[in-house]
């Protein structure tokens, strides 16, 4: 019997997720909601909405809100209301004090729902965490993240550090299996827009990990890279290509005097992964569709959502206070 899932927003992301929907087992699109109509022509046969009480009324088991963020709080508390589990894009909420109704909604409720960060779905980065989970990189000492491009036309009422930082900081977190600690942000206005294009973050993890992010809308070529050193080398995560590297600390023993002087790490083997390239968007789909059959718990919940935010929200605090705060005083 497939789960009946309904789609509200037709935008950008969301004729992506009617598209991964349509295409995966156990899942039957059913219903569409957007009261702009439909951009990009996706609903086919689909019968479509103007409004998320339209989709309610379909009966739908599940949904995904893919609207503008100012919105989430308000589509995802009626989902809530009507018994609807439900995947929300990121961020979760535009406000902490909205992300935390929503929460609250769903707990209370005893509804399965997840925030759409679908990087931690990506394959280089879920390789790369179950190899430092497995101690091939020993102890890790540092994770470093930079995500820059183009002005995507899409956003409106966010800055970048919750559309794109969030990402990092959600990855971040997620591959350290460790929340911020300590945390200082720089950001600037170079688009003319209210909201920031640039952000430098650097902070600490709880155990201990050094963590720095540059994230911008600013730089004319795209780039998605997650770089984690540790004890024994460090992995180079790219996941526009799904590309995962390790490159090993050296053993061997130089004869040039200039350079064994030098008693840090050497330049070792390098080692490309093999991967399974499966859509990023598609894995984020069938384990928030397997957390609603009771088969595994591996999507992004919303408190983990929350705490995304939470970071996210300081970065911006201490970029406009000048100040580097320490997140466990504001937990």
């Amino acid at each position: 019997m497939s789960i009946r899932y309904g789609l509200i927003g037709l935008g950008m992301m969301g004729r992506h997720h009617a598209r991964v929907l349509r295409e995966i087992d156990g899942v039957e699109l059913i219903a569409l909601a957007d009261p702009m109509g439909d951009p990009h022509g996706v609903s086919g046969d689909t019968p479509l909405f103007d409004s998320v009480q339209g989709i309610i009324d379909a009966q739908i088991d599940a949904a995904v809100v893919a609207v503008p963020t100012r919105f989430h709080e308000e589509v995802a508390l009626e989902l809530a209301a009507a018994g609807v589990h439900t995947l929300v894009e990121k961020p979760v909420a535009h406000t902490l004090e909205a992300a935390k109704r929503v929460v609250a909604a769903f707990e209370e409720a005893n509804l399965i729902a997840a925030v759409g960060h679908v990087e931690r779905f990506n394959p280089a980065l879920m390789s790369l965490r179950a190899r430092i989970e497995n101690g091939d990189l020993g102890e890790v000492y540092q994770i470093q993240t930079r995500r820059q491009g183009p002005f995507p036309a899409r956003i409106a009422d966010v800055g970048v550090v919750k559309d794109l930082g969030s990402h990092d900081i959600d990855l971040t977190s997620w591959l350290a299996q460790s929340r911020y600690e300590t945390l200082a942000a720089q950001t600037t206005h170079r688009s003319g827009r209210e909201h920031e294009d640039m952000v430098s973050i650097t902070g600490s993890l709880e155990n201990g990990i050094m963590v720095n992010h540059i994230v911008n809308w600013l730089t004319p070529f795209k780039e998605r890279l997650t770089l984690v050193t540790g004890e024994r080398g460090a992995f180079v995560a790219d996941t526009l290509t799904a590309d995962l590297t390790f490159y090993e600390n050296g053993t061997g023993h130089g004869t040039w005097d200039a350079v064994t002087t030098f008693r840090g790490v050497s330049e070792g083997t390098v080692t490309r992964f093999a991967l399974d390239k499966r859509e990023p968007l598609r894995n984020e789909h069938e384990a928030f569709r397997d957390a609603i059959l009771g088969e595994r718990q591996d999507h992004v919940s919303l408190r983990e959502g929350y705490e995304t935010l939470r970071v996210a929200e300081a970065a911006i605090e201490s970029a406009s206070t000048g100040k580097t705060l320490r997140l466990s005083e504001s937990a």
